[in-house]
């Protein structure tokens, strides 16, 4: 079990203890390192590897962990190591696909504090906040809450408001975003070239924490949120001139087989029209739940053509959470 290579924040830009009220130490500590393995049959296998490793909180005196959801999809193995090394090994609690929240359950006792959650909104747009994935203050960062936004990512998922700091954070999955209250704001999802709208800079984009606490009991007892799921295209889409384009799809996924290309632009969803990627999703979403026929129109080589997508729950390809 390899950790994330030897690396730290320059001293200039960690966080100085003095300039904070909480206990910085014991706020740090409460991010572990998350190592994750996953079947080389897995669904998620090619495209986000078979080892994955990045960062999770501690959120409760149980054991249990949040972490970014990508990190642990499919996992069959995974391992928690503390700030003082000690490593326990934990079960996949719970995916969130529409937060972008990971769960896990530690198998033994961590001896590390819980970091107790805030709300985002206690930091306002040009405030501090920190920056941090384990290892503690070497591998915590100075930060500043650059911008609060909504957020379209190209695999079909849609943040109506998303955490953006600066400057970037090298490793910033699962990392804490900790305001200057000392609690849990976000975690961290993303490094991203334009933390300014229409800036090119770089930074990072989290998940504001207080999406968790509607559904942490269901995704506790339940393992997911027990709501019909979404609509699942199978389909990658980025927005350019306002336009969602498709960049690639999923083999033998719905929009694979339904026929639609890379370079699809789309025009519409069940004949309303549409602006940009969050409007695209959006739409797609309002048709009705997994499984529902989608019908697209799409401008191809300066034709239009007409597609039935016929969705599913993107879950049923994934290897499930033994835990429950």
């Amino acid at each position: 079990m390899s950790e994330i290579p030897n690396w730290e924040i320059p001293a200039a830009a960690q966080p100085d203890p003095a300039k904070y009220t909480f206990d910085l130490d014991r706020a740090l500590s409460a991010v572990v390192a998350v190592h994750s393995r996953i079947p080389s049959d897995a669904y998620t296998a090619g495209i986000l590897g078979e080892e994955r490793q990045g960062n999770g909180v501690v959120i409760s005196d149980k054991g249990l962990v949040l972490t970014i959801g990508y990190l642990i999809t499919e996992a069959t193995e995974i391992w928690l190591t503390t700030h003082t090394g000690k490593v326990v090994q934990a079960d996949v609690l719970a995916y969130d696909q529409t937060s972008g929240f990971g769960l896990l359950q530690a198998m033994g006792q961590l001896g590390v504090p819980a970091l107790e959650r805030g709300n985002s909104s206690d930091t306002r747009v040009g405030e501090p906040v920190i920056f941090a994935g384990h290892g503690g203050r070497r591998k915590a960062l100075d930060a500043i809450m650059t911008d609060k936004r909504e957020f379209a990512g190209y695999w079909e998922y849609v943040l109506d408001m998303a955490l953006f700091t600066t400057p970037a954070y090298p490793h910033w999955g699962g990392a804490a975003v900790i305001g200057q209250n000392g609690k849990l704001q976000g975690l961290g999802s993303l490094y991203i070239q334009d933390v300014e709208t229409g800036t090119p800079r770089e930074g990072n984009m989290a998940i504001p924490i207080e999406l968790l606490e509607p559904i942490l009991e269901e995704l506790t007892k339940f393992g997911r949120v027990q709501q019909p799921p979404r609509p699942w295209m199978g389909l990658f889409a980025n927005e350019a001139s306002q336009h969602a384009v498709i960049m690639g799809v999923a083999e033998n996924g719905p929009a694979d087989l339904a026929g639609i290309e890379s370079g699809d632009i789309i025009v519409d969803v069940a004949g309303e029209p549409v602006n940009g990627l969050v409007d695209f999703f959006r739409a797609v979403w309002r048709q009705g739940e997994a499984g529902v026929e989608v019908p697209l129109t799409v401008l191809r080589n300066e034709d239009y053509f007409r597609f039935a997508v016929l969705t599913m729950d993107r879950n049923d390809l994934l290897l499930k959470p033994a835990y429950h």
